[in-house]
């Protein structure tokens, strides 16, 4: 079974950094995109980047320049995050998308990690 597991979360001042990972473990047939989104009560569950099996990003534009997503080759994903603002407090998720078998495609979601950011 495979399965995500979130780190890396925090309370980080105004303009600090914060580097989130994404474990993955178990068996995948087929990987197709990692991604983080992020939650709030106020905004509900948005998404902030993505990165695919060919290692193309993309991310929410207003978040371009400040946050990076990689991965390395064990399919792990990491999300550096540069000039934090308080608005970037939120929950934040690591979503895999990808297959389990030939004609099986899967959702996964880890557990969220929290992100506050204030002085």
């Amino acid at each position: 079974q495979v399965q995500l597991v979130e780190s890396g979360g925090g309370l980080v001042q105004p303009g600090g950094s914060l580097r989130l990972s994404c474990a993955v473990s178990g068996n995948i047939f087929r990987l197709d995109t990692m991604a983080w989104f992020r939650q709030t009560p106020g905004r509900g569950r948005e998404m902030v980047a993505v990165i695919d099996s060919g290692g193309n990003t993309d991310y929410q534009d207003s978040l371009k320049g400040r946050f990076t997503i990689s991965a390395d080759n064990a399919k792990n994903t990491y999300l550096q995050m540069d000039s934090l603002k308080p608005e970037d407090t939120a929950v934040y998720y690591c979503r895999l998308t990808g297959y389990s078998g030939p004609i099986s495609p899967y959702e996964i979601w880890g557990q969220g990690t929290q992100v506050t950011v204030s002085s």
